[in-house]
């Protein structure tokens, strides 16, 4: 266990302000790296540049930017700046959200996002090694003349970066992009995936991966925890916490036959569950939908009860793979409680 991280998540909902003053004592408690989050709220960049001015020692992770609402270049730009000004503590975190964020809020396409992470991921580590940027794909730098002006050319970063390998961390759950991301990634961020059963779900998605991964990329990093409550009355609202926000991903993040996190659900041996949280979220019975999510299922996505369970846990966690220890502390006293468990993991 010494070797885990320990991570948490401010929400895109949170004042930021206030957020920052929390993450400013977390930090003392031991906190190693904070993911912020941007789906239709207020930007993450914003509040990750703040948080580099409010911090010295954890590290920044956006968790995630979606690859649709930037630029390539303008991701590879904004990282590069987040990273100097937290003096090497970045972590690019991308993912593709889902059409309804993409088209609904940003008014724009939701194509191809295994093929559009990739060349995002490789222009990315072209602008931070300060190349000339060239790229022909589904993204094609300079623009042909024939799509524009004829007057780009290829450019390169004017600053140079603090560092040309700014971890890349990838939120996956489609077996092909899992398989692009054991190949290209730092870490993965999965979701609604119970860590034990990885392996059973996605088993030969990552060994394809991992079959082509440059061995200078180190061992594929995982995030893994969830809601985290030791006392008696806070463990049941922590549980809860937990239900409702997999039955708003399970059954709500999209329509029948096109949500990513129910499909990844019920691979996880639940098919039956899938069905009736999503129909019963879809019709509009938000509680019953939570209450139908299998006592296992947030058993396993969850670290709740006394201290010696925990620990139990945290260490299967670890023979899972996990090397960031995720965690949403639900106590009357947060901050203790994160750094309880920045002792449990040594």
């Amino acid at each position: 266990m010494a070797s885990m991280k320990l991570s948490t998540q401010i929400s895109y909902g949170d004042d930021p302000r206030a957020t920052a003053e929390s993450v400013v004592e977390m930090e003392k408690a031991g906190l190693d790296i904070v993911w912020v989050a941007e789906a239709y709220s207020f930007d993450a960049v914003s509040t990750m540049g703040y948080l580099a001015a409010r911090t010295e020692r954890v590290e920044i992770g956006s968790g995630i930017l979606p690859i649709y609402s930037r630029t390539p270049t303008l991701t590879a730009m904004t990282a590069a700046s987040l990273d100097a000004l937290s003096g090497g503590r970045f972590v690019l975190g991308l993912g593709a959200s889902g059409p309804q964020v993409i088209e609904g809020f940003h008014g724009v396409p939701y194509d191809k996002p295994v093929a559009r992470t990739r060349e995002v991921v490789e222009i990315c580590r072209k602008v931070w090694a300060r190349e000339r940027v060239t790229h022909h794909g589904l993204y094609e730098i300079p623009l042909p003349e024939d799509r524009g002006t004829g007057l780009g050319k290829p450019l390169k970063l004017i600053n140079h970066p603090v560092r040309a390998d700014i971890p890349v961390w990838i939120a996956a759950l489609g077996e092909r992009n899992v398989a692009m991301t054991a190949e290209i990634a730092t870490g993965w961020l999965p979701h609604v995936v119970v860590p034990e059963k990885v392996r059973e779900v996605f088993g030969p998605a990552l060994e394809e991966g991992f079959a082509k991964r440059d061995p200078a990329l180190g061992p594929l990093q995982m995030t893994g925890g969830g809601f985290l409550a030791v006392d008696d009355d806070m463990i049941v609202h922590a549980r809860n916490a937990a239900r409702a926000m997999f039955a708003l991903y399970i059954g709500g993040m999209g329509a029948r036959g096109r949500n990513f996190y129910n499909t990844v659900f019920a691979r996880q041996g639940y098919p039956d569950a899938a069905r009736t949280v999503q129909d019963l979220y879809l019709d509009g019975r938000k509680e019953e939908a939570a209450a139908a999510l299998p006592e296992e299922f947030v058993d396993g996505m969850t670290l709740t009860g006394p201290p010696g369970k925990l620990r139990e846990r945290i260490a299967s966690l670890a023979e899972a793979g996990v090397t960031h220890l995720h965690v949403s502390p639900v106590s009357k006293d947060p901050v203790g409680l994160l750094g309880q468990v920045r002792e449990w993991l040594g």
